[in-house]
């Protein structure tokens, strides 16, 4: 009787430790994007990324660590291709808060495009359906208001490959001015030559009254994509790139790294986000990662140099309560 009682006594407790076995805690699902951008409005994050056949979609955040999505007004998202230009190929959203207006600026068809919303959530909207360049393809479109309320457009244009370019913006945000369309930065350093010809993926910001221009080099597809930065005291240049790029290249065990965009936190830290391949073997769909930014100084050099803290290579996740 003893011996029953000890092997029903075994049964239960293996049953019960098969059961949690089989049972693990799910895993957090990751937010896919690639080109991402993160607009912070009212101390809430908006994230934009490439990803959506049929326009741009967004999630936001309260914290960075937990994101909720895709949230747009639309369905999910933020801009469907019903209210724009183009047909197809979505890409490279960037969101500005510009005199209580949101502007989109993206491409679309391997066109530049700029749409806008009354809402980071959308709907974002062009009243005359049409690219900022019309005669030819341009992509990766970014904003960047001068503290004289001057607006440029920095964009890449295929020509020599994909180069960097700059123009002017009339004042209603929409529209450039071609005549001042000026070329910025183009492949000129060793660890850009892997393949293809490509300077692409442009931030611009002014620190201590130098601009700084962060950009990606090599095709996205290479695993060797990166980061690089150049510096210019006049926002049309001319542009010195670091010496020492890559900033940012396969750092840990992340591969394919770049397209990055600049935003500050709610506690005033400097961050950059920026895509990853998916893992070594698969290019998509791709991952999104944070990293802190700091400045250091360096008698070399006539600026601070960036430094990207990576520390934490996590990618950021869906909120759990999202269905």
């Amino acid at each position: 009787m003893v011996i029953n009682l000890f092997i029903l006594t075994l049964l239960l407790f293996s049953g019960c430790s098969k059961s949690d076995s089989s049972n693990p805690i799910p895993e957090k699902p990751i937010v896919l994007f690639g080109d991402p951008f993160v607009l912070n409005c009212d101390s809430v994050y908006y994230l934009y990324g490439t990803h959506a056949k049929n326009g741009i979609e967004v999630y936001k955040s309260k914290d960075l660590l937990s994101w909720s999505g895709p949230c747009g007004a639309i369905n999910g998202l933020a801009m469907h291709k019903d209210d724009v230009w183009g047909e197809n190929w979505f890409w490279a959203p960037e969101v500005y808060d510009v005199n209580g207006k949101f502007y989109m600026y993206y491409s679309g068809d391997e066109h530049i495009c700029v749409a806008v919303s009354d809402s980071p959530l959308g709907p974002f909207k062009q009243e005359v359906q049409k690219p900022m360049i019309e005669t030819e393809k341009c992509i990766d479109n970014s904003l960047f208001i001068d503290d004289n309320g001057k607006p440029y457009l920095f964009f890449d244009r295929f020509n020599d490959g994909l180069n960097v370019w700059v123009a002017e913006l009339e004042d209603n945000l929409l529209d450039i001015k071609p005549e001042t369309m000026h070329k910025c930065i183009n492949v000129s350093q060793p660890w850009e030559e892997v393949w293809p010809r490509v300077n692409e993926g442009s931030f611009v910001f002014k620190r201590n009254g130098v601009y700084y221009m962060t950009y990606s080099a090599n095709s996205y597809e290479s695993q060797f994509y990166g980061v690089g930065f150049a510096t210019a005291t006049n926002i049309t240049g001319p542009w010195t790139k670091y010496d020492k790029n890559p900033i940012l290249q396969k750092p840990g065990n992340l591969m394919g790294v770049g397209h990055s965009a600049m935003f500050t936190d709610n506690k005033g830290q400097l961050k950059i986000v920026y895509h990853s391949h998916y893992d070594a073997n698969n290019i998509h769909p791709r991952k999104v990662h944070i990293s802190n930014v700091k400045f250091i100084n360096n008698k070399e050099y006539t600026y601070d140099i960036i430094e990207i803290d990576l520390t934490d290579l996590n990618p950021l996740y869906k909120n759990l309560n999202d269905k």
